[in-house]
């Protein structure tokens, strides 16, 4: 689903030069549930930005669903992430002034669907978060939880080979962060890749892989986040 070698990403300014990413290596595979973690600055959000097409990188390679996208223009990494790629946020990023029906659709729209598609995707995916009877509601009128929960169906309604969430439960408390996270793992089960960065560890206990970044490097967790690290090469740890 997901392959990265030896990529590569640098932010210069006129005094500084930051590599993000040193040799980046990583492989997800279809079906995969996926937590990255690491400490402030070691490179997650830009592997997550480049994950997404957000983002260009210097070097390396960046395979997506079995097509190379490292040399994409603009346009096309637009197209691609549109068709393949869901986001969720930590904000949820919800238009205030839309019902939960039309803050699913907007993206929807974007990609050119009919009314009647549109309609019937919205439905399913509120349906599958829990909050189909609540469809009309503004996001005001829902807690924390909830209106993660819709940005989770906004994201599947366009549905995507894959999700990636940036720490999607940091802005919830314990309990509606264990249900966002129990929301994951079904739509994970159903067969929808999912890879979350997140600093919690009990969240990141719950993913099938855990892969710990550190100086723009990977190296891989076993099944615990109590385990020692094992290192995918040597470099990741030197």
């Amino acid at each position: 689903m997901l392959t990265m070698t030896d990529v590569k990403k640098v932010f210069r300014t006129d005094l500084v030069e930051t590599h993000a990413l040193r040799d980046f290596n990583l492989q997800v595979d279809e079906g995969e549930f996926v937590a990255v973690t690491g400490p402030s600055g070691s490179g997650k959000t830009t592997f997550l930005n480049i994950a997404g097409l957000l983002e260009t990188f210097e070097g390396g390679t960046y395979q997506l669903d079995g097509q190379n996208v490292s040399h994409l223009n603009d346009k096309q990494r637009s197209q691609l992430r549109n068709e393949k790629i869901g986001f969720i946020f930590q904000s949820f990023n919800l238009i205030p002034d839309l019902n939960l029906f039309d803050n699913v659709d907007v993206p929807l729209r974007y990609r050119g669907f009919k009314s009647n598609q549109r309609k019937k995707r919205i439905e399913e995916s509120l349906e599958l978060v829990g909050l189909a009877n609540r469809m009309k509601h503004l996001p005001s009128q829902l807690s924390g939880g909830q209106q993660q929960r819709v940005a989770i169906a906004r994201a599947l309604a366009g549905n995507p080979r894959f999700l990636l969430a940036d720490e999607p439960t940091g802005n919830l408390d314990t309990k509606m962060a264990l249900s966002v996270l129990e929301l994951l793992k079904e739509i994970n089960q159903q067969g929808t890749t999912i890879v979350m960065v997140t600093h919690d560890q009990h969240l990141a206990s719950q993913a099938k892989r855990n892969i710990y970044v550190r100086d723009g490097q990977v190296s891989e967790l076993t099944d615990t986040p109590d385990s020692s690290i094992v290192a995918i090469n040597q470099t990741a740890i030197g």
